[in-house]
């Protein structure tokens, strides 16, 4: 199959998103030669490779659907501090996406940005909603901020301190004092706790 007929028949499906299988298939192709097809395109600068097996359209795809794609099958949310940026609580857009995921912690770094992967505990894992045209998983602002509080004791240092932070008006403090609630551990209640109570003054 010559490379730009096949450029043409996968940007024709619509998903700027596709696992190699998913190309084998439409193309009707073995795993290998789709891969190498793939590998070509990269190459042509028509197409992305974000992880193994994981390819992106750059002219169609939405970034903020990436983080969800590569850390499949293990759901995964915006949040930290890009999900801070889009509730305007800090004025800088961070330079790194940042999302939360059930899949283990990992930084990809792609043409198309660096995504940085935090896991959490499955009993915290909630507080996201359907966000903008392509109705990505995004932290609400109260959850985003916990969330930079619950990883603050990791070995990182990328959640020791915040930016500038802005609170606002839309905030509520009762939700996500409800939220702290539903960490099991006592000390990393007890951490958020304190974190929360600090900025809410």
């Amino acid at each position: 199959m010559k490379l730009l007929d096949a450029h043409v028949k996968l940007s024709s499906l619509k998903q700027p998103l596709l696992n190699t299988s998913d190309v084998s298939a439409c193309l009707r192709i073995t795993l290998t030669h789709a891969s190498k097809i793939l590998g070509r395109l990269a190459e042509a600068g028509l197409w992305v490779q974000l992880a193994r097996s994981r390819w992106a359209l750059p002219t169609q795809v939405d970034p903020l659907l990436i983080p969800e794609f590569i850390t499949a099958p293990f759901p995964t949310y915006i949040s930290l501090q890009t999900a801070l940026y889009y509730h305007g609580m800090i004025s800088q857009i961070p330079s790194i996406m940042y999302a939360i995921s059930l899949n283990r912690t990992h930084q990809y770094t792609t043409q198309l940005g660096v995504i940085s992967i935090h896991r959490i505990k499955p009993d915290f894992f909630f507080g996201f909603k359907p966000f903008g045209k392509s109705q990505v998983k995004m932290a609400s602002a109260e959850k985003a901020l916990l969330d930079i509080f619950y990883l603050s004791p990791t070995t990182t240092s990328l959640f020791k301190s915040l930016p500038e932070l802005e609170i606002p008006s839309h905030f509520r403090a009762r939700e996500a004092w409800r939220m702290v609630k539903k960490i099991s551990s006592q000390r990393l209640q007890t951490i958020v706790s304190e974190k929360l109570k600090n900025v809410l003054k």
